[in-house]
């Protein structure tokens, strides 16, 4: 069976779709066969880096190892049975295809809430949700006391999180690992930081989710997204020597993918 990561959260802007292709990548490039499919149907922002990578691979004649990228397939609304959803059928579809050859599945998830991206996160094995530090997006997760530290419940995206663990737990099988991934770190060590970190450390206790560090705010990511490249790529195209930034994104890169705990990983860059 293949191990399914979902990347999710019901916000957008946290860099989810850059989270997804650099996990996509590192593990394609440790020699697992990876599937991605991009579940935001209106803006395809992980969809469009796929074709950005292909592209620019065409264009530079270079084989970067690669995720495959799948399409939902049509179905035909004739075809599914009353009551039924077609968006299930849809991405029920396209998991039983990519499970024929695929050792990882990465969905990316939009940053709202779909039916798609309901189902989506009851099928996970492990659950990735990036967010930005700061109290604006940690309030999706929990309601926050105005005093930055109490936490007063959880929020709209946690309770769908537990109603995919009880669909989960429903069907008997095995409940899914949440990382909650702090992304877009700035660099000073600031109250409204440090506020956050006590308070994610709380919650997580209080719900039951690991957190893992994410990537600082960093041009690069802006940079590689047109060529549809990563961090790990760089070396293949031709720069010669990172500089001291790309090194700690790697690096950054390379604890993240240790804290996800993968089966049948070995961190080998």
């Amino acid at each position: 069976m293949a191990h399914i990561i979902i990347i999710g959260n019901e916000k957008g802007g946290a860099g989810k779709s850059t989270v997804t292709m650099h996990i996509a990548t590192a593990l394609s490039r440790m020699d697992h066969n990876v599937g991605a499919v991009d579940l935001d149907l209106r803006q395809q922002t992980f969809g469009r880096y796929c074709i950005n990578r292909r592209n620019h691979i065409n264009e530079i004649g270079v084989d970067l190892k690669s995720p495959k990228f799948y399409l939902l397939p049509e179905v035909d609304k004739a075809t599914v049975p009353e009551g039924e959803n077609v968006f299930d059928h849809r991405l029920s579809a396209v998991i039983s295809e990519m499970e024929q050859s695929c050792d990882f599945i990465l969905i990316d998830c939009p940053g709202s809430h779909t039916r798609l991206s309901q189902v989506a996160h009851s099928l996970a094995d492990t659950l990735i949700t990036p967010l930005n530090d700061s109290f604006v997006d940690f309030d999706l997760l929990a309601r926050i006391a105005p005093d930055g530290e109490s936490i007063e419940g959880p929020s709209v995206y946690s309770e769908m999180v537990w109603h995919a663990r009880q669909l989960r737990a429903q069907a008997s099988l095995k409940p899914f690992d949440w990382i909650v991934l702090r992304n877009r770190l700035g660099a000073q060590q600031m109250v409204n930081k440090q506020k956050m970190e006590r308070a994610l450390k709380k919650l997580s206790k209080r719900i039951g989710f690991r957190i893992a560090p994410g990537f600082s705010e960093r041009v690069i990511f802006r940079e590689l997204f047109p060529r549809g490249l990563t961090l790990l790529d760089l070396k293949d195209i031709g720069v010669k020597q990172l500089n001291i930034s790309n090194i700690a994104a790697r690096q950054e890169l390379r604890d993240l993918m240790k804290t996800l705990e993968l089966p049948n990983v070995t961190i080998e860059f």
